[in-house]
Formats: structure tokens, C-alpha cells, sequence
């Protein structure tokens, strides 16, 4: 028989997850992850209630850029690279897309956060 992974405790959003946080149940429920290593030092997207179960959807990497914060934007493309200081829009972590305002020009721009909190324009 499956395993799933359901919330030891009613966790809020943007909260780091633990293995404290989580267990396992018997059972196969669609779409809910199967072990606790896929959870752990990921961050609630949503509300975890307790006992139900943790879907891929309801969790992700820890946001490296914070809304309203000042972030570094880079546009690359052929063998031009373009930095300019932006504004983020949203909170998003590595991987995630975000939109940000080019503090010079006033423009709006989306882009795929980085590691290290840059974000990578997106060229259309």
C-alpha cells in the first residue's frame, strides 16, 4: 500500500517546512506527495491544514525576493547584457516568474528569479 504526506500540524503560508511538521499516513491520494524529504526546507504556498494531505501545487522554494524589494534585472541576449535596479512586484523564489518595475524608465517587465535573488528578464 502507498504512503502520503499530510500536515502533522495546521501550518500558514510562507512558513519553511520541518520534518516536525509532517507525516506519513497510509494510502494513495492523487496528486500528494509520497515522502517527507520531497517537503522538507520548502515553504507553504497555501495553508496546511492538519491531517490533509501535501500537494506539489501547495508548496515550493523559499521566496529569495520579497515584494516592494529592490532587485538587480538583467537582460542578456545574443552577447549584450543589460543590468538595471528594479522593484519585484510579487514574492517569488528561485525558479519562479515575477514582474518587476525598471526604477530608471517606469517600465514593466516579467522575468525568472534566480538564485541569488537576480531576476532574468523573460524575451518574448
Amino acid at each position: 500500500m502507498a504512503e502520503t504526506v499530510v500536515a502533522a500540524r495546521t501550518i500558514r503560508p510562507q512558513s519553511v517546512l520541518s520534518s516536525e511538521d509532517l507525516a506519513i499516513v497510509d494510502g494513495d491520494i492523487a496528486g500528494a506527495i509520497s515522502t517527507i524529504g520531497e517537503a522538507v526546507g520548502l515553504e507553504a504556498r497555501v495553508v496546511l491544514y492538519s491531517g490533509r494531505p501535501v500537494r506539489m501545487g501547495d508548496i515550493g522554494p523559499p521566496a529569495t525576493v520579497e515584494r516592494n524589494q529592490i532587485v538587480r534585472l538583467v537582460y542578456a541576449t545574443g552577447g549584450l547584457t543589460i543590468s538595471a535596479e528594479a522593484r519585484a512586484l510579487g514574492r517569488a523564489g528561485p525558479g519562479d516568474t515575477v514582474r518587476a518595475m525598471n526604477l530608471t524608465s517606469k517600465s514593466t517587465v516579467s522575468g525568472i528569479v534566480a538564485k541569488d535573488g537576480t531576476i532574468h528578464v523573460i524575451t518574448p
